[in-house]
């Protein structure tokens, strides 16, 4: 599985698959965000090595939510990648909502 398997091309999403476009950004400012983006089972379960998976998240990062990164944006390395990926996430919805709860919070929503 990767980003496609349930976001579309463009990072958008369909029902309840959420937006990535101009949003994911957004999960680097919280705490567990950054984690979680290499956790999701489109990141974490990828036919990609550590490297390439790192390479692909900075450039989705940056090509599709560029103005929601904070400002001291760190890209990811391959060893990063390596230690989340250990630990996949098994109920993806249950990590996401405070995330999104948090990054609301950020935004004065």
């Amino acid at each position: 599985m990767n980003c496609q398997g349930c976001h579309l091309p463009d990072g958008g999403g369909v029902g309840d698959i959420p937006q990535m476009k101009n949003f994911v950004g957004n999960f680097l400012k919280v705490p567990g965000g950054r984690a979680f983006l290499v956790q999701v089972p489109g990141s974490a379960n990828a036919a990609l090595d550590d490297a390439a998976l790192a390479e692909l998240l900075n450039w989705m990062l940056l090509e599709i939510s560029a103005a929601q990164l904070p400002e001291d944006f760190e890209p990811y390395t391959a060893a990063e990648v390596g230690q989340y990926r250990a630990v996949p996430l098994s109920d993806v919805n249950a990590v996401r909502l405070p995330l999104i709860q948090k990054i609301a919070l950020l935004s004065g929503n």
